[in-house]
């Protein structure tokens, strides 16, 4: 059971009730009576227990002092917590001080002194005060707090009620303030700040998320350490229409030669304070609420590298903003006990977030110890406005020096690329290339860029891509953003490699043309944009695969169908080869996709989407290696086995003309003088009377072998004559073409570089030659008339016939 006695002297009201929204499963049993609610006035005394196990699971309690500074001495001091040894259940403790307009009250707090916190938020250890300010009859709510914090001490304009807050399981013992009696300070209220070390801090004006008091005054008075320096901000407030005076901030500043220096809400408020301050919030006569926060920050003034600047110069720049900011900004709001790192565009201008446009020049400075927790963010649009001029440029899509320089990591650079509906945007990347970011070829370079083309209605993810790969050009249709985002501090050594280049073309018919130049040997794997959600509807990719001279391309896919359904229309895959007379591969959406092929040629790879059915989208994952073009072992044994063959032959050849010529008597040529010889063309090549003697033939072919003719006795046998005749046809502008190689292949040259070479143009001697007739057995000894007629035939006609002259 529980007892508890009240004395009267302390006006301490106990109060158990119910908690709200639970069902009354559980009593309290005083004397003989069960009842849901018990009340313990001043001086009375109540013996209870509870019919359940848990109670703190059905009940809550109120313990309220009231204090009458007004008719009576206020019990300044230390508050206790009374009475003691109470039932553990949630509880509240109210303190009701109710005192003169004339005087002022101070509530000081213990350390870890407190922390302000918006309506509604609860505190890690659910211990949490609020307090409300008095005047007469109206109650304004100062705020509520946590413990560990800033806030050391609240200085009040009459009464004040302060509320305590603790868990059932609370082992707290003191109330953590005491109270204590001032002179009037003639405003709303005073909040004392203390600052120790590297923080940031975040007040609300009274009233917080309502409107600031009208004609009301209320002053932050932050307490700043010497080897500190503090900025301070406004947040989330609004400004009223007010008929008299407007809402400013006055400050108090150690130093200044201009004080009070005053600024409006919307102005940039002081920053690299040095030295204790204070500023003055004043609100005006006006029926429009104020929401306001004040937010300071605070480092180290060993840390404080104001004096360093650094030139951003973005005047040649054009369409571009360039923010630095916090790491994971701005989905992420820092914590209070974070390091604070504030950038300044000017020493009394800081934020923790700067954002500079392209167009001016900038000399920024930092307030931060750990310059390694600031990231810059920045964007960059090209559009086209003439067309003729915007398809001749070639636009680089490169990060400028400007940010490279600072000592600060790049986080993202966004270039959004717009195209006129007659014009395609291409991107290329000549000397890197580029790789796709695929599950078996990741990239794990120090950035990369996101590729997304847009439509007013709809988004198509091309891939991610990053340096180091096959892929030459890609070009797309729409608007296009590239997003490059860095990996670690490896981007700035890299970062003067960059060759991404950008550019306007005509239109394509494809939504997206990937142009892949592999090296020999590669292995390149590439899968379907807006992996891995499918592609959108009736859009066509394409793919143009260079394939490397003296190297075979072999195309495989990662899966044995498109794994789709069409519910309009249907999806194809085509394989093309860029070669006459190659066939080409065509599959539908129901049909199994090609087996592995080898490709001889540059090829295409395109892929056409359907209208699908729910549920199901068409991803396409397809890879390309590359070998060394192979000779059949067939045909070079054919060829070996050929020229063993011909050699035979020629041999053989060789042979039995040796042996011919053996057995065969000297050929012999007659001169005949008394037929013209003369041939049509060039007269006169050689000079008249020449004393050599190159128009006699020392050799003739075997095949004219007629020796044998002049073995009759006496050697008065007459050789037959045959005459070359002057041509007498018809003469052209361009000489007859040469005879072949065949028929001059015995020809012999002067080694004297003075003589003409015998067989290039005719002399106007005569030749006759004897030669045998085919078929003749060479031993017969007895010739006939008849046989020297039929032998009659010149040089030049036997070829003829044998089909040597073309």
């Amino acid at each position: 059971s529980f007892t508890i006695s009240l004395r009267k002297a302390d006006s301490i009201t106990v109060t158990i009730k119910p908690r709200p929204g639970i069902s009354p499963s559980c009593q309290i049993h005083v004397k003989n009576a069960t009842r849901s609610e018990l009340k313990i006035k001043p001086g009375e005394n109540a013996t209870f227990t509870f019919t359940c196990r848990a109670p703190e699971k059905y009940f809550t309690m109120k313990i309220q002092k009231n204090i009458d500074c007004v008719s009576g001495p206020c019990p300044f001091g230390e508050v206790h917590l009374y009475p003691p040894r109470l039932p553990r259940l949630n509880r509240t403790y109210v303190w009701d001080v109710k005192a003169s307009t004339k005087a002022g009250l101070e509530l000081k707090f213990s350390t870890p002194w407190l922390r302000q916190i918006e309506p509604g938020e609860m505190c890690p250890d659910s211990v949490s005060y609020n307090i409300n300010s008095c005047i007469d009859t109206a109650t304004v709510n100062i705020g509520s707090f946590c413990r560990n914090g800033s806030v050391s001490r609240i200085k009040l304009l009459g009464g004040v009620v302060l509320s305590l807050h603790l868990p059932w399981d609370s082992s707290l013992t003191t109330s953590g303030f005491n109270i204590a009696n001032r002179a009037s300070i003639k405003r709303l209220c005073i909040i004392e700040s203390i600052l120790e070390g590297e923080s940031s801090i975040t007040l609300m004006s009274p009233n917080y998320p309502l409107g600031f008091p009208e004609d009301e005054l209320m002053t932050w008075q932050f307490v700043v350490p010497p080897n500190m320096r503090a900025s301070v901000f406004f947040h989330n407030y609004s400004l009223s229409n007010c008929e008299r005076k407007e809402e400013r901030v006055e400050y108090y500043i150690p130093g200044s030669l201009s004080n009070p220096e005053v600024f409006k809400l919307s102005d940039s408020q002081p920053a690299n304070i040095a030295g204790s301050f204070h500023p003055n919030l004043w609100r005006s006569s006006s029926p429009t609420l104020l929401i306001k926060q004040v937010h300071l920050e605070q480092v180290a003034q060993d840390h404080v590298q104001a004096d360093v600047t650094h030139l951003v110069d973005l005047s040649k720049e054009k369409n571009m903003s360039v923010t630095i900011h916090f790491e994971g900004w701005p989905s992420h709001v820092p914590l209070m006990s974070e390091p604070v790192c504030l950038i300044c565009k000017d020493p009394r201008t800081c934020d923790r977030v700067l954002t500079l446009a392209s167009g001016t020049a900038y000399k920024i400075s930092f307030l931060c110890k750990d310059l390694s927790r600031l990231r810059i963010t920045a964007e960059k649009g090209i559009s086209c406005v003439d067309l003729r001029w915007c398809q001749r440029k070639i636009y680089s899509l490169s990060v400028p020096k400007a940010i490279t320089q600072l000592p600060v990591q790049l986080h993202k650079f966004i270039w959004k690329l717009l195209a006129p509906s007659q014009l395609n945007i291409e991107i290329t990347s000549p000397s890197l290339k580029l790789q796709q970011h695929v599950p078996e070829q990741r990239c794990n370079t120090s950035y990369s860029y996101g590729i997304v083309s847009a439509t007013p209605t709809t988004e198509l993810t091309i891939g991610v891509f990053c340096p180091g790969g096959s892929i030459e050009k890609i070009q797309m249709r729409n608007n296009i953003t590239i997003v490059l985002k860095t990996f670690g501090k490896g981007f700035l050594n890299e970062s003067n490699r960059q060759d991404l280049k950008m550019s306007f073309v005509p239109h394509i018919k494809d939504e997206c043309t990937f142009t892949v130049s592999p090296g020999p040997k590669d292995k390149v794997h590439l899968q379907t944009p807006n992996w891995p959600y499918g592609l959108p509807p009736f859009v066509s990719i394409s793919w143009y695969i260079v394939v490397p001279s003296k190297q075979v391309a072999r195309l495989g896919f990662s899966k044995e169908r498109m794994g789709i359904a069409c519910q309009t229309s249907h999806a194809y895959l085509n394989v093309k080869e860029e070669a006459a007379g190659t066939e080409e591969t065509v599959r539908r959406e129901d049909e199994l996709l090609p087996k592995p092929k080898d490709m001889y040629h540059d090829f295409w790879v395109n892929v056409s989407n359907c209208n699908p059915t729910e549920k199901m989208q068409l991803t396409l994952q397809f890879w390309v290696t590359f070998t060394d073009k192979q000779i059949d072992l067939g045909v070079i044994l054919a060829a070996v086995a050929g020229a063993g063959v011909l050699t035979a032959i020629g041999l053989t050849v060789c042979c039995v003309k040796k042996k011919k010529k053996k057995s065969q008597d000297p050929m012999v040529g007659v001169y005949n003088t008394n037929v013209n010889t003369q041939a049509p063309g060039k007269q006169k090549l050689f000079r008249k009377g020449r004393q050599n003697e190159s128009h006699v033939y020392a050799v003739i072919d075997d095949a004219m072998v007629y020796g044998h003719l002049l073995k009759e006795s006496n050697g008065l046998v007459a050789p037959e004559v045959d005459v070359y005749r002057p041509f007498d046809g018809p003469m052209g502008p361009v000489p007859p073409s040469p005879p072949p190689f065949s028929f001059r292949k015995d020809t012999k040259h002067s080694s004297n570089p003075e003589e003409p070479p015998p067989l290039t143009d005719t002399d106007p001697d005569t030749y006759t030659f004897a030669h045998q007739k085919l078929g003749q057995v060479e031993d017969t000894g007895d010739t006939n008339e008849k046989d020297h007629g039929e032998m009659s035939l010149s040089l030049l006609e036997r070829k003829e016939q044998d089909g040597l002259v073309e």
